[in-house]
């Protein structure tokens, strides 16, 4: 269990867009971390964004083992399949886990990092938006308190891949293989799991372009749709969650920026290693999500099916 008293030492593995405006600025501002390190596959990438933030550069198989020995927790910023067996030799090395979602983009891959943490007992988180920012988490909890619902409707359009679109994040190989199901998927299930129960049916369907329809089933009785896509247009793109039941019908408020919310992440996270409580959104909870995600692949067929 890591000392009340100690700051923990936090790496961060990734250098691309993701770690420079979200990951990195957090930890390098949080009262409570010693930023300890930067790891990339790139080298030039990873001296660029640690000396951006005052702490050493890591590359390299070598360098990953050497960040992981100088740290207490490590934090990812990387593409899933390459995150998965880097988080579970972090876990081996006694590192806490604040991973990025999803987990994997296979069951294989992401049970074998929960087995990996609970093995060497290791604290985790997994970076879900929704569930750290102040105001979305607070009214998942709330939602989650009140009896009744009857089912609920997401959309989670992108418009990453859409004529005029200039999002940093659209040159990531694997976005643009996955789609919005890997990408946005994670964020609707994390809001949608805690308030409507764990998923007992999933039916998919395929939308234009990189778009997917969910029908879900819950063990409350409830039901619930998802449409999450990173193709639409950009008049079009969005976020809006609604639940509707006895209680009426209420929306997902607005949320903060992302680097408070990873903040906040971070916070969930010292707190999980300092008492040894498991947090609701670890990774346990990020191989379900892919449990979930990975049914509904499966149930589209190949693409142009």
């Amino acid at each position: 269990m890591t000392n009340p008293a100690k700051r923990l030492r936090i790496g961060l593995l990734g250098a691309g867009p993701w770690a420079e405006h979200t990951q990195a600025p957090a930890l390098a501002a949080h009262p409570d971390v010693d930023f300890a390190g930067v790891w990339a596959r790139r080298p030039e990438a990873a001296v660029a964004l640690a000396g951006a933030h005052g702490t050493t550069a890591y590359s390299g198989d070598d360098g990953a083992d050497a960040l992981f020995a100088a740290c207490d927790a490590v934090a990812f910023a990387l593409p899933p399949d390459i995150q998965a067996p880097l988080a579970a030799r972090a876990a081996a090395a006694g590192c806490h886990l604040l991973l990025d979602k999803p987990v994997a983009t296979s069951v294989e891959a992401a049970a074998e990092t929960a087995r990996a943490a609970e093995r060497a007992q290791v604290a985790s988180v997994v970076f879900c938006t929704l569930r750290f920012s102040a105001d979305t988490v607070a009214w998942i909890a709330e939602q989650a308190a009140v009896d009744g619902w009857f089912t609920a409707h997401a959309q989670w359009l992108g418009s990453l891949y859409a004529h005029g679109g200039d999002s940093r994040y659209a040159a990531s190989p694997w976005r643009r293989e996955k789609g919005g199901l890997w990408d946005v998927g994670p964020h609707v299930l994390s809001v949608l799991i805690p308030v409507l129960g764990d998923v007992t049916q999933v039916t998919a369907a395929r939308g234009p372009k990189d778009t997917v329809h969910l029908v879900l089933g819950h063990t409350s009785g409830a039901s619930s749709t998802a449409t999450l896509g990173l193709s639409a247009p950009l008049k079009a793109s969005g976020v809006s969650i609604e639940l509707v039941g006895e209680p009426g019908k209420v929306a997902l408020p607005d949320w903060g920026d992302a680097v408070r919310s990873f903040s906040s992440a971070v916070d969930a996270l010292l707190e999980s290693a300092r008492t040894g409580r498991a947090h609701d959104c670890d990774v346990r909870f990020g191989l379900r999500i892919t449990e979930i995600l990975a049914e509904a692949e499966r149930g589209l067929g190949p693409q142009g099916v």
